[in-house]
């Protein structure tokens, strides 16, 4: 009897003044229901102690924490870039391998940026192309040389310049004049949901991966081996664009669709030929030493007369 009176619940002075003084509360147990809104809970614990709790105090503390979190910096701020490269290893090169193997129904943005764009990749992999370009076009040269000496090779430090403007405002004007172009057919076709603007150059920047090999096996002399690597490579870079773009223009008409897409496809063909034609290309003819040329005399210009055998001796 004793073990079952110290389990009984007893009425404490405290908790009798409390609800004194409160005459709508309830009180309840752990195993109880919530109370109504506006009513004091007491609560009697495993060691005697009680609490008051009101869900305006609970709302209110929400509140003051959603004020309390950090604020996202302005886009002045370096803070606010921070955010676009902060990625790791392993997401870079799923996203890479998702740029090299595009497939029919396999979204890049939702299968592989899944709403985290990010700058990192788009940045490294043009400045990695503009300084591959820039290098194997001089070494092209100086391949030639070795197999001609009559080629006088120079290096051409302004491709590195070339390089890098070209492929930088391609990788960000292209992407956003399509983001400014699919945001007013967004006016115009209510259901289409364009990209963001940074999303459409994770888009862009991924798709340029595969040019770095390409450019490295053009270093073989080889002309239609190279062409064929320049075609593979432009043939899974623009499908990788079309794939990814398509669930975006789908929702337009047929005469839009085709006309964007078909101009995403020229613009990259145009770039990749541009490249392989700059870079690539055979030697101007000041590079090239001219041949030994024998001089032509006159038909009346008379020669001297050579000396007898025998006076030469003597």
């Amino acid at each position: 009897m004793a073990a079952a009176d110290e389990l009984t619940f007893h009425e404490f002075q405290e908790a009798t003044d409390l609800l004194a003084e409160t005459p709508d509360a309830v009180t309840t147990s752990k195993n109880d229901q919530p109370t109504p809104q506006g009513h004091v809970a007491v609560a009697m614990g495993l060691g005697g102690s009680y609490g008051a709790e009101e869900e305006v105090e609970e709302e209110s503390d929400k509140a003051a924490l959603l004020q309390g979190e950090k604020q996202q910096p302005g886009f002045w701020t370096f803070g606010y870039y921070q955010s676009f490269f902060d990625v790791d290893t392993s997401q870079v090169l799923d996203r890479i391998k998702g740029s090299l193997l595009p497939w029919p129904g396999h979204n890049f943005v939702r299968h592989h940026l899944r709403s985290r764009p990010d700058l990192y990749g788009p940045f490294w992999i043009c400045a990695t192309l503009a300084f591959v370009l820039a290098i194997t076009g001089n070494l092209t040269l100086l391949l030639a040389q070795r197999k001609d000496p009559s080629i006088h090779y120079s290096p051409q430090f302004h491709k590195v310049t070339v390089a890098g403007i070209t492929i930088y405002c391609y990788a960000w004007l292209v992407p956003l004049a399509l983001w400014g172009f699919l945001q007013w057919r967004k006016g115009v076709r209510e259901r289409m949901g364009p990209y963001t603007f940074l999303e459409t150059v994770c888009i862009y920047g991924y798709s340029l991966f595969i040019f770095i090999p390409t450019v490295v096996l053009w270093l073989i002399p080889v002309p239609w081996l190279q062409w064929l690597f320049g075609v593979l490579a432009l043939a899974l870079s623009a499908a990788g664009l079309v794939f990814a773009l398509w669930p975006v223009v789908r929702e337009d008409s047929r005469l839009a669709a085709a006309a964007l897409l078909s101009t995403v496809v020229l613009l990259h063909t145009l770039l990749a030929l541009g490249c392989k034609l700059y870079f690539f290309q055979p030697l101007p003819p000041e590079h090239m030493a001219p041949p030994p040329q024998a001089t032509s005399l006159h038909p009346h210009t008379l020669l001297p007369p050579t000396l007898p055998r025998s006076i030469t001796a003597s």
